[in-house]
């Protein structure tokens, strides 16, 4: 029988630990020796920070499904302009609230579309306190963007925009951060000419940035939030514009996406090699559905004001 090995005692990690009841699952410390008390087959989702490429490619090389939860942008350029070998086994990279989430949501309202050519993601908010230090480097260097089919550098904590989420979190400031989501994206909308991803942020984080955090960052965040804005035509040639996201913690977001990517794998809904959210190739629609199912609300903006 197929164990599923979740590595990292966080937030996400033990949630995800709670969501999975379909067989063996085992708990791991981020410390955890990559082949230990494994069997070809079995799933490995490596849940806690730092960088993971190499282990995904000793893992995969070992006939092991490997599932990433992080969103380190040198490990991302890393394993998709090289991707590991592998045993016909699948490698999904980015099964968090972003990439991930927005993946999906991205295909869902791309698939409305005749034609896509943007694709803009927002987040607001930090799971457990490795997340919150992730952000908080994020605004610092430089933030990757593409347009009109190159690659930009762009300066972290700049490009300001008002972005409005799903409420309670309403109307949030997001700036652009060094984030792993555009590259994820342009591989698998290769044919969209413009993508960007910002996140939250007030005036002390992005002048903080470059230093230490200040102080310890919190046990877990409040509510957080995913927005996703994709801009096309439809079959009459009219632009159109799709908005959707959540309001949730983004810890049990994280983990419900995670969770929906580890039991699709396990029910072979996932082709093999390297698997992204957002691949055209994948059920898309279910796998929302099991997103839901763990307790996340899709919301879509419909332009429409509810009483």
């Amino acid at each position: 029988m197929t164990t599923v090995h979740i590595v990292g005692r966080g937030i996400v990690g033990t949630r995800l630990r709670r969501l999975l009841d379909t067989g063996p699952v085992m708990l791991h410390d981020g410390y955890w020796p990559d082949i230990s008390g494994t069997s070809p087959g079995d799933v490995v989702v490596l849940a806690h920070g730092g960088s993971v490429a190499e282990r995904v490619r000793r893992l995969a090389a070992r006939g092991l499904h490997v599932v990433t939860v992080g969103d380190a942008l040198p490990d991302t350029i890393s394993l998709l302009d090289d991707p590991p070998e592998h045993q016909g086994t699948s490698i999904v990279l980015g099964a968090a609230l972003s990439p991930g989430l927005s993946g999906l949501i991205a295909r869902h309202l791309a698939n409305q579309m005749a034609s896509v050519d943007e694709i803009h993601v927002a987040i607001h908010g930090t799971a457990g306190p490795a997340c919150a230090r992730v952000h908080h480097r994020s605004l610092s260097g430089l933030s990757p963007g593409f347009r009109d089919g190159e690659w930009i550098d762009f300066v972290g904590g700049s490009g300001r925009e008002l972005c409005w989420f799903p409420e309670p979190i309403g109307a949030k400031d997001c700036y652009r951060a060094r984030i792993s989501s555009p590259y994820v994206l342009q591989h698998a909308f290769d044919d969209v000419s413009r993508i960007s991803a910002r996140r939250s942020a007030r005036r002390r984080d992005r002048f903080t940035a470059w230093l230490p955090m200040l102080r310890p960052p919190h046990p877990e965040g409040g509510v957080g939030g995913l927005r996703v804005e994709v801009r096309g035509a439809d079959e009459r040639g009219a632009r159109v514009v799709a908005i959707a996201g959540i309001a949730e913690l983004v810890g049990t977001a994280a983990a419900a996406t995670a969770a929906a990517f580890v039991t699709g794998l396990l029910d072979g809904l996932l082709h093999e090699g390297i698997v992204v959210a957002g691949d055209a190739e994948l059920p898309t629609v279910e796998l929302l559905a099991r997103v839901e199912s763990a307790g996340v609300r899709l919301q879509e903006f419909t332009g429409i004001p509810q009483r």
